[in-house]
């Protein structure tokens, strides 16, 4: 039987010499009520999370998830999560996943309004089976995200570098995608350069260079995308940041989608036109994907 459940966390201060938090964790009935009606993350979105694929019982790149959970939560004036507390969290919550893949939900919310301390839990559940989208890929259609690209070094009170829990636009992006015909959705800053998608970091091929979307703008660094980097790098390639124009997208010779979860997902269509699809990279890249990786 599928494993639901969650971890409440006391938040701990940093101690350079306590090893073990099993006593700041509580575990709950995943369908069970554990937050108050004063709660910021339901409220206001206040707060911020990561989402972790588990392979196995193995959670994936943890290392980088929690360095971007402490960057999520400086950018939201957060206390900084405990690195060591969480990840012993995260060790207990694989350990009680079931075979086959799970996804780690890490949330930090500012806590409840006027309270003394933010809330944290983690939660964990069986993932989607995204097979299908792994071997026959997504259509997608290009979306104005509404700011330039310098938006971000600009206005950075609108924490567009954060995974914060206000994602209330990116999953209207995504039922905006589907009414369009899509499956799901790259954004384009209004100066007309691409980003990235609602709920992934988007990869482009044409010949042997690969690349992404610098990293800036408000484009959040996903921890896959990195991951994917690095075989590349393995491989013998030299795979780039840059700033991509829009007119570009529909002359790759491959494109993906790359996530926690999903993994990788070549793109057949943006916009209505087709886009080639590299269908034995595109299985090496899930395999490795779904190996082990810290």
């Amino acid at each position: 039987m599928a494993q639901r459940f969650a971890l409440m966390i006391d938040p701990a201060e940093v101690d350079a010499d306590r090893t073990d938090f099993a006593d700041t964790f509580t575990k709950v009935d995943a369908a069970a009520p554990a937050l108050s009606v004063g709660e910021l993350s339901t409220q206001r979105g206040d707060g911020v999370f990561e989402s972790i694929g588990v392979v196995g019982r193995h959670a994936q790149e943890v290392i980088p998830h929690l360095e971007r959970l402490a960057h999520s939560a400086r950018l939201c004036d957060l206390p900084l999560p405990n690195q060591a507390q969480w990840r012993q969290a995260i060790e207990v919550a694989a350990a009680g996943c079931g075979e086959g893949e799970y996804v780690i939900k890490l949330i930090l919310s500012r806590g409840v309004e006027h309270g003394p301390t933010p809330t944290a839990w983690v939660t964990v559940a069986p993932a989607s089976d995204f097979s299908d989208v792994r071997e026959n890929g997504v259509r997608v259609v290009t979306l104005d995200r509404g700011y330039d690209l310098d938006v971000a070094q600009r206005a950075p009170w609108l924490l567009l570098g954060a995974k914060t829990l206000s994602y209330a636009v990116n999953m209207a992006a995504l039922r905006e995608a589907r009414r369009r015909g899509a499956d799901d959705a790259i954004f384009l800053s209004r100066d007309g350069y691409v980003l990235e998608a609602p709920t992934a970091s988007l990869i482009l091929r044409r010949g042997g260079r690969f690349v992404t979307p610098a990293p800036n703008g408000g484009i959040l660094h996903g921890t896959t995308q990195l991951s994917v980097y690095e075989h590349l790098n393995a491989r013998g390639f030299a795979p780039e940041y840059d700033r991509i124009p829009a007119s570009d997208l529909t002359s790759v010779d491959a494109a993906w989608l790359v996530s926690s979860v999903r993994l990788a997902a070549p793109i057949t269509a943006i916009d209505d036109v087709e886009i080639p699809v590299d269908r034995s990279l595109t299985t090496e890249l899930n395999e490795y994907l779904l190996s082990p990786r810290d």
